[in-house]
């Protein structure tokens, strides 16, 4: 069968033998596509070498063989997440389940990027989910990604005192009176921002790239371009009373947003870190102390986040559907250089070669 591989630092498509039970518990899930995650381009990126590496994990397949005691059956079509906690450690006891050994141990073989995969019984219990009818295949797809922001906007709002649950209301206003920024407008940007209004918090969203900003705005966000930081910093003591935003979410990958975070977010806030940048520049330590900031960071999700993704996408409090942009997996290169230079917002890759 077909696997995408880095191998040695360089992306092949190779032929690898399809893996099979063997008498283990699990599953074999024949992969209908993958969507491309920001994570497998800085690995394809920063040319990991002396190894053989396996990625893609944002999959959506069909179960063609199974041994496992759960209710999952041939012909069930699912999504999975790749990491699994183990719910013993210190990590896990305290909620810091991507800290986990066991959970960055476990992973999907082979990677997303192929044409069949074996999924652990370990997967199957935690971390897997069928596929409602609601919903395509390239939706489906943002099970994980989805429940990464769901962790993140827990982690962020908590400290505003808030009890993070997912509103009920019907006429589409905040629940809550803190206001929140979304810096950065890619596809995790945009789900973050959704994630957080299906929360309650009034939310608010920024880019520098006029066609995100106008997407945004289709999907009822209050969004704005923030490439001119002296005309935004007006716009956001207007809108925020002269005080700055309770939160800020950095999704932006860019160092040059630290500025606008810093300004943006008001005395005793807080700034939530979901994005890595490519150079060592950071939040200054007086900054944290005199101001009384809270920063932190958001990885991955866990089971229970992954649930509430799943609710978000059903409902359509979370709209994904025409975000991604479908590729066959003989062009994976082209998908990844695309979204790197900002010609589609995010890949999905089906199986076809």
């Amino acid at each position: 069968m077909k696997s995408a591989q880095l191998i040695n630092g360089n992306l092949q498509i190779t032929d690898i033998e399809q893996p099979s039970l063997d008498s283990r518990k699990g599953a074999i899930v024949k992969i209908l596509g993958c969507g491309l995650c920001g994570s497998d381009i800085v690995k394809y990126r920063q040319h990991y070498s002396n190894t053989n590496i396996n990625i893609g994990h944002e999959i959506v397949g069909v179960i063609i063989d199974i041994n496992s005691d759960t209710n999952f059956k041939i012909g069930d079509k699912i999504v999975s997440s790749h990491h699994i906690p183990c719910f013993e450690c210190v990590y896990c006891k305290n909620e810091n389940y991507s800290m986990c050994k066991h959970f960055r141990e476990t992973n999907i073989f082979p990677g997303g990027f192929s044409e069949y995969t074996y999924l652990s019984e370990e997967h199957l219990k935690n971390v897997a989910c069928l596929v409602p009818d609601e919903l395509t295949d390239e939706e489906a797809s943002y099970y994980e990604p989805l429940g990464c922001c769901v962790r993140a906007v827990k982690r962020g709002l908590k400290t505003l005192g808030l009890k993070p649950e997912i509103v009920s209301n019907q006429n589409n206003l905040p629940q809550y009176e803190r206001k929140v920024l979304v810096i950065g407008l890619g596809t995790i940007g945009l789900i973050m921002a959704q994630a957080l209004k299906a929360y309650g918090v009034n939310v608010y969203a920024c880019d520098l790239i006029e066609d995100r900003i106008q997407l945004a705005k289709n999907l009822d966000l209050n969004s704005f371009n923030s490439k001119n930081l002296d005309e935004s910093l007006v716009y956001i003591k207007r809108e925020t009373e002269n005080i700055g935003f309770d939160a800020v979410y950095m999704t932006s990958g860019s160092d040059k947003a630290l500025n606008l975070c810093l300004k943006s977010v008001r005395d005793g806030g807080t700034i939530l870190v979901f994005s890595s940048i490519p150079t060592t520049d950071g939040y200054l330590n007086n900054d944290i102390y005199y101001r009384e900031l809270t920063v932190l960071g958001s990885y991955s999700p866990s089971p229970i986040d992954l649930k509430d993704s799943m609710e978000l996408l059903k409902s359509g409090k979370v709209r994904v559907k025409k975000l991604s942009v479908k590729y066959k997996l003989n062009d994976l290169k082209n998908a990844i250089d695309d979204t790197i230079n900002n010609r589609i917002m995010k890949a999905y890759i089906v199986t076809e070669v």
